[in-house]
């Protein structure tokens, strides 16, 4: 027998034969112990698995939204060359930067389709390779006529990008991390448009014969990875579910989630909330019926998905990243090199605050970092109205130009932008979201076409200060909008969210009650 000494406190004897006032011999303590010790190991080990794997997914899903931001931000500066090179007119100018918002509709809409029929992943595929082929006809465009064929089939694939990418992540993910990963689409829409200013800045220097086009051209290469990472992500497990190929849904859930429990948990709530095994279920209404003649508590979904799209867009945010260079040019700049160079300067601006909500977002969650955002925005706007009205083309009115500017991209990309999709992706039933999420992209997509189609040509009638102050006005709106109609989504699964729109939701804990769950799996 040895004699232990207890940090003075006393002695312990430890005898492999003792047993302790239990009756349990020291030997199993000892093992206990160690299986415990394992079992905390292994459990740390495959949460870090499982969220290397589930934030690959999220970067590869998003890679499309690179080709949307590298789009938006390259034509800014694009548009001064391709004017210079092809003589096109100021509305022809209009046309070709905001056709593709328009056109991209005709993608989301036959996005949320194509999500249902052949899958999520492969959605995105078919994203890629259209926004491939209209890329490469951008670049070699002898005229306007062929430039616009090529920013028409952009278009496309755009708006089937843009629909996909956060209703994939957004049913692949974690609850608890749901928010950080559905923003990585609208980080990567930043980080593209920040490559797209720097890409102008390089090459203006260029021919004005060749420099747009190889602007243009490098957009091309961000689908390389794209072809990769379809060998890489799985297929959403809740479309799995949808297709009743409930053993590879559960195969997925295991990779994305961090116990076996919570697997079986999360493919019954899902199973739940499609009617797997409800017969009545499958009789309903199409979707499109559903979504045209909604009940009560898809109206009020849409209400706020489909809101948060308009004032997303109606309060100017892609108007000023395409015209960035306008807008410099009124408040005083004098040369190309150093309008894009104030454009460079927005766009790390904009990114750099992306970071800032993605890591904001599921822990503020999402009403809070919109109310910092809207009411920032309000203020920016007004302050850049008054700034190009009143102060003209001094050094003062171009600093305060710039500081504006910098300063709504960023509260735009601390709030309305991440939190746009990420809402738009996790509010709607299994069965709707898809096309749902697409009806919200074609709001979107016609706003965000509205306003760049004629920011130009409002500006000249009312004055760009003049136009600044609409802005302002309806992002005053959007304060009133978040306030009383969109909700609190942090921390709750997908299928927890639907209850808070159902007339009288209870949840509790992480678990749906059954009461609940026989309530969603016949009136959604």
């Amino acid at each position: 027998m040895v004699d232990v000494p207890k940090n003075g406190i006393g002695e312990m004897n430890v005898s492999h034969g003792s047993k302790n006032k239990y009756g349990r011999m020291d030997s199993e303590l000892l093992d206990d112990l160690g299986d415990a010790f394992i079992q905390h190991n292994h459990q740390v080990e495959r949460k870090r698995i499982t969220m290397k794997f589930v934030i690959t997914c999220g970067i590869f899903a998003s890679l499309n939204h690179v080709l949307l931001g590298y789009d938006i931000g390259v034509m800014s500066g694009a548009i001064i060359f391709i004017q210079e090179d092809l003589r096109i007119t100021e509305v022809q100018q209009e046309v070709l930067v905001g056709i593709l918002s328009i056109v991209s509709l005709v993608g989301s809409l036959i996005g949320g389709k194509t999500a249902d029929l052949i899958g999520r992943k492969w959605t995105m595929a078919l994203a890629a390779i259209v926004f491939q082929i209209g890329a490469a006809t951008m670049t070699v465009a002898p005229s306007f006529e062929i430039l616009m064929v090529g920013r028409l089939l952009c278009g496309v694939g755009i708006g089937l990008g843009a629909m996909i990418a956060p209703v994939y992540i957004a049913e692949i993910s974690p609850s608890a991390v749901r928010g950080f990963l559905t923003s990585f689409p609208e980080i990567f829409i930043n980080l593209g448009i920040l490559l797209g200013y720097f890409s102008n800045y390089m090459f203006s220097d260029l021919s004005v014969h060749i420099n747009w086009r190889i602007m243009l051209a490098v957009g091309i290469f961000p689908s390389v990875f794209i072809g990769i990472a379809l060998f890489i992500i799985p297929e959403s497990p809740r479309w799995l579910v949808m297709q009743n190929r409930v053993e590879e849904a559960r195969s997925v859930l295991l990779k994305t989630n961090e116990n076996d429990e919570t697997v079986e948990e999360r493919l019954a709530e899902i199973q739940l909330a499609y009617g797997i095994g409800n017969a009545d279920k499958h009789e309903d209404k199409a979707v499109w019926n559903e979504l045209l003649m909604p009940a009560p508590s898809v109206r009020m979904m849409l209400v706020t998905g489909l809101g948060i799209h308009f004032f997303q867009q109606i309060t100017g945010s892609d108007a000023i990243v395409y015209y960035s260079p306008e807008i410099f040019k009124v408040a005083g700049f004098k040369n190309n090199s150093n309008l894009l160079a104030a454009t460079v300067a927005m766009g790390v601006a904009k990114t750099a605050f992306i970071l800032v909500a993605t890591f904001l977002i599921d822990k503020l969650g999402r009403k809070p970092l919109l109310y910092v955002s809207t009411i920032g925005m309000t203020i920016c706007l007004s302050t850049l109205g008054f700034s190009l009205a009143l102060l003209g083309k001094g050094q003062l009115g171009i600093a305060l130009a710039v500081l504006c500017v910098c300063g709504n991209v960023a509260l735009f990309s601390v709030g309305m932008g991440p939190i746009c999709g990420v809402l738009s992706s996790e509010i709607y039933p299994l069965r709707l979201r898809a096309q749902a999420s697409a009806l919200g992209s074609v709001v979107n997509r016609v706003c965000s076409g509205f306003v760049s189609m004629s920011f130009l040509s409002l500006s000249r009638k009312i004055t760009f200060g003049g136009t600044f102050f609409i802005f302002s006005a309806l992002s005053a709106l959007s304060v009133f909008f978040v306030h009383t109609l969109v909700p609190e989504t942090k921390g709750k699964s997908l299928e927890q969210v639907e209850l808070l729109f159902q007339d009288q939701p209870k949840l509790q804990g992480s678990k749906i009650e059954t009461g609940d769950a026989e309530h969603l799996a016949h009136n959604s």
